[in-house]
């Protein structure tokens, strides 16, 4: 992904509220299976992670986003941004790459 592209993303997700918590429960199969459901719904979705999680923001980020095979947008304090682009009809078209 280009720097471009990853700042359409964050323009994108300025306005979009969290719909995920992470606590000090950490990353469980749950969690994950709602986080890639959400994504396919959604494709960008942004997610909280409480002082208790048991690991950095970015690096939880980088978990999920490796697990969910997703692109890990930015983390800003203490939220997560995260796109997939949907298999079929997607509704975010990324800039063009050069």
């Amino acid at each position: 992904m280009t720097s471009k592209q990853r700042a359409y993303l964050r323009g994108l997700a300025n306005t979009l509220e969290a719909i995920f918590q992470v606590g000090k429960g950490g990353l469980s199969e749950n969690l994950m299976k709602q986080l890639d459901d959400a994504l396919e719904a959604r494709e960008l979705i942004k997610i909280t992670v409480l002082e208790t999680a048991p690991d950095s923001v970015k690096e939880i980020g980088e978990e999920i986003a490796t697990k969910t095979n997703s692109c890990f947008v930015q983390a800003v304090g203490n939220k997560i941004t995260l796109y997939r682009a949907r298999k079929k009809n997607p509704k975010i078209i990324l800039p063009k790459e050069k």
